[in-house]
């Protein structure tokens, strides 16, 4: 894998991925939703963030699950402070972040997500500028949503470069995957969305599981959406949720996690291609302004 990491940074520094706007730096906004709960999409966007992390990329993983924000519990870390102190001005954007394994830095969501849909033009002024502060040193920004498609969810896939949508191979998984990205699309076609299959029993079962979404996107919704990878049902995740510790740390030679590496590994080479189509935190936070009703 370290072969692969070291030919992927000479790749995307070759194409200077994340200038982009005035010649600076912007951070790509991700998205990472589910159509159903139970898909292991927070424990996969912990882990995809480290495995981006570990090839060099400075990521910021911000947990935005309304009322099950859940990040800080995977990473067994005692956040002091969350988004609800940001927004309250009690706290700076620098005391907020917390440092993860690794020295991952991440954002508690917690009661501060309910805030923010709430806020004052002053106060949504004050909220963008510290942001955008600690945005501009990052290559990636990562937000966790909550499962399913609530009105607060749409709006964070809807303002965001990218969107990974998290599924399993269950029949129910799969049509609940397919059903957001319909009612999605119906909407805001431009939206782009890439299909991540977790606990897979192995490859075959992952491009099955890909190819019936795909393949009903394509036909009903004219959609191509690419198929990032897979991810292997292993015990080691089970056993790392146990002790508080994401599998990549803590079994760092087991399926699940070479494959969050290949994946990763996907997604920087797939986005080496699209650096133009980054807007950045204040291209994120103007979408989601303009869609906050």
């Amino acid at each position: 894998m370290m072969d692969q990491a070291q030919s992927l940074r000479q790749l995307v520094s070759s194409q200077d991925l994340g200038r982009v706007l005035g010649g600076g730096k912007s951070a790509r906004i991700i998205t990472v939703c589910s159509g159903k709960g139970g898909v292991g999409k927070s424990n996969f966007t912990l882990n995809f963030a480290l495995a981006l992390k570990a090839m060099g990329k400075k990521v910021l993983l911000f947990d935005a699950d309304i009322g099950m924000a859940n990040i800080d519990v995977l990473m067994g870390v005692s956040a002091k402070y969350n988004l609800y102190h940001l927004l309250k001005r009690e706290a700076e954007i620098g005391q907020i972040i917390q440092n993860g394994p690794n020295g991952l830095p991440f954002i508690a969501g917690g009661s501060g997500m309910d805030e923010l849909f709430s806020l004052s033009e002053a106060d949504l002024s004050y909220f963008t500028d510290q942001i955008a502060g600690i945005a501009d040193t990052m290559d990636f920004i990562l937000f966790d949503t909550g499962a399913g498609l609530s009105k607060e969810t749409l709006k964070f896939i809807t303002s965001a470069d990218d969107c990974l949508v998290v599924t399993t191979p269950e029949p129910t998984a799969i049509t609940d995957a397919y059903a957001l990205m319909k009612v999605v699309n119906n909407s805001h076609p431009e939206i782009p969305f890439k299909l991540i299959v977790n606990q897979a029993g192995d490859e075959r079962e992952a491009r099955g599981t890909s190819d019936k979404i795909r393949m009903a996107a394509s036909r009903f919704l004219n959609l191509d959406i690419p198929f990032l990878g897979f991810i292997s049902s292993d015990t080691h995740v089970v056993q790392a949720v146990k002790k508080q510790i994401p599998f990549s740390v803590a079994f760092p030679n087991s399926a699940a996690a070479k494959d969050v590496q290949r994946l990763a590994f996907s997604y920087l080479a797939a986005d080496s291609a699209d650096i133009t189509k980054v807007q950045g935190i204040k291209g994120f936070i103007n979408k989601w302004l303009k869609r906050k009703q």
